[in-house]
């Protein structure tokens, strides 16, 4: 039987101290939820940080602790880490081992550079928009043998109309992709599945903060077939990295 994945869950050292997103990330109490809900494998990347490079080392320090338990994705800023987003990735990839880049809206909007990373890695990216789901035409149209994971359906805010606005891109573009971490409109997430299909949904939880198990129950809710929940829970992530 596959493992249950969870895309979605933040790790390490955080150095902000303005809440528990810029703060130091434990998966104590993650782990001992993530094993009793029958998660298998996690993806960790940083919480918000003042040097990525830092971030990133200390996930790559957790992936390394267990590596049959953990994926690691490279934090980048667009902005500020513009010109050496590359050489991050390139250290995230060649030495940790990572799969994936993540980056932020709060921190800012998704660059080229970015995708040009993802591109030349081979690397999905975990963008989220904070809402700002219109930019999923653009990285289609721009960056289409690049695979995007829009989290949160789009919105960690529980904007409606962007949720709703980012299933039409979800439907419409083959390399847009989004999961299910922190949504709280089960309607919205039934319908994202309904219409785009469950090969665009990935389960993930935004741990260590939300509750992997509650967040992975939703999931079971949906009702689908076995093999269209099994893409959701782990399948589509193993495409997406190509570690199918």
């Amino acid at each position: 039987m596959a493992p249950v994945i969870d895309c979605h869950c933040h790790a390490g050292p955080g150095d902000g101290l303005s809440g528990p997103w810029d703060s130091d990330a434990s998966l104590h109490a993650y782990l001992r939820r993530a094993r009793a809900a029958g998660i298998g494998r996690s993806v960790l990347f940083a919480t918000f940080h003042s040097d990525y490079a830092i971030a990133n080392h200390g996930v790559a320090r957790l992936v390394a602790s267990d590596p049959q338990r953990f994926y690691g994705f490279a934090f980048v800023h667009a902005r500020r880490d513009r010109g050496r987003v590359m050489d991050l990735v390139r250290t995230a990839v060649e030495r940790y081992g990572f799969v994936g880049i993540k980056a932020h809206r709060l921190d800012a909007r998704i660059s080229g550079e970015v995708c040009d990373a993802a591109r030349f890695f081979g690397l999905p990216v975990l963008y989220d928009p904070a809402g700002e789901v219109a930019v999923a035409q653009l990285l289609a149209q721009q960056y289409p043998d690049v695979n995007f994971i829009l989290p949160h359906l789009g919105s960690f805010g529980d904007d409606w109309a962007a949720q709703l606005a980012l299933i039409d891109h979800l439907a419409r573009h083959r390399n847009i992709h989004t999961d299910s971490s922190g949504v709280r409109r089960f309607d919205l997430l039934q319908q994202a599945v309904q219409r785009a299909g469950p090969h665009k949904v990935l389960f993930g939880s935004d741990g260590p903060w939300l509750h992997p198990g509650l967040e992975l129950h939703k999931i079971h809710l949906l009702g689908l077939p076995a093999p269209d929940a099994a893409l959701i829970t782990g399948g589509n992530f193993l495409r997406l990295t190509g570690l199918a």
